[in-house]
């Protein structure tokens, strides 16, 4: 299916509001050509059998990920097994992967988060050395209040010369990243109001998605969803911005089902996703299937996964052959 060529209203405004970045004390940010708009994966983190990071499988994530169509790829987060890895080995995958995704269609977001202040900033200057498209900041978790948030956000927002992400989920259990602190950060830095919103139950983020939409253009400028993608075709209906998620092994897939959005294929966004739910569905029941998925469709060398030490029945696999199955048609990368 050829790819829209022309940029949407929304696509419009979010270049405009990062070309007019710069403004002393509200942030600096250097102007971008990649929308941050569509399907944004977050890469898996491979293994070799003795559990060491496979940084060669890392880099050809990269490129798959770039030839599956999508629009994003995110590294490192939860889904990157992000507690799992050492400050040493984030940084080099960091490094690793900005080589790799340097001259590639999708735009690139690393992951700057950390504890607290002092710590997320080591990686947001190394970061920016490295010219992401953008980066993403789950919240400290060892926050007490919202103040404490202001700062840490505050802080990367000066650090960093591009749009800034706020995961709402992962950060203090303490603290609520309120719509009302997320706009007035949104009209302090204009390098900030880019979201991937999960905060709560699925229902309660769409909630929050609509309310926080009512601010762009301006504060906010890109809502993206989570949970997986679960709520991602409603999310379409109401207008938002894509999805941020970990499903790299079914990347072409993502990049499918927005690329019908934008066509405003409704039936056809509704056929291809109730496929992909037969999948994401199935990580609840199978521990380690993205690993498995991952060396299923020739990315990994392993399925190795930090996580756990994991083995599959002959049922289990005939189960998860069953379900993919399904998802074969819209595969672009065979």
């Amino acid at each position: 299916m050829a790819r829209p060529s022309s940029l949407t209203r929304r696509d419009t405004f979010a270049i405009l509001a990062c070309v007019a970045l710069g403004e002393s004390g509200r942030g600096m940010a250097v102007p971008r050509k990649k929308p941050l708009r569509g399907a944004f994966m977050i890469l898996a983190t491979p293994y070799t059998e003795e559990k060491a990071i496979d940084f060669d499988d890392l880099e050809h994530e990269v490129a798959f990920l770039d030839r599956c169509g999508v629009q994003g790829m995110v590294w490192p987060q939860n889904a990157s097994d992000l507690n799992y890895l050492s400050k040493d080995e984030r940084m080099r995958g960091m490094e690793i992967i900005a080589k790799a995704a340097k001259g590639r269609k999708p735009a690139l977001v690393l992951g700057v988060q950390a504890r607290d202040t002092p710590s997320m900033l080591e990686y947001a200057r190394f970061a920016e050395k490295l010219q992401p498209d953008a980066v993403i900041a789950i919240p400290p978790t060892t926050a007490e209040s919202l103040d404490d948030y202001r700062e840490y956000y505050g802080e990367l927002c000066k650090v960093a010369k591009r749009p800034v992400f706020i995961q709402t989920a992962g950060g203090s259990p303490k603290v609520e990243p309120t719509i009302e602190f997320i706009v007035e950060m949104g009209g302090t830095f204009d390098n900030f109001g880019y979201l991937k919103e999960e905060y709560g139950s699925v229902a309660t983020a769409i909630n929050r998605m609509r309310e926080l939409a009512t601010h762009r253009p301006g504060a906010i400028k890109i809502i993206l969803g989570a949970f997986r993608a679960r709520g991602w075709t409603y999310e379409m209906r109401l207008g938002m911005d894509g999805t941020l998620t970990g499903g790299p092994m079914y990347a072409d897939v993502y990049a499918h089902l927005w690329e019908l959005h934008l066509a405003n294929k409704r039936d056809a966004v509704r056929e291809v996703y109730s496929k992909l739910l037969l999948m994401t569905n199935l990580e609840q029941a199978i521990p380690g299937l993205r690993p498995y998925m991952m060396k299923r469709r020739g990315v990994f060398k392993t399925a190795v996964s930090r996580r756990g030490d994991y083995s599959y029945s002959a049922a289990t696999v005939a189960e998860i052959e069953h379900n993919f199955a399904a998802l074969k048609p819209y595969l672009r990368v065979k």
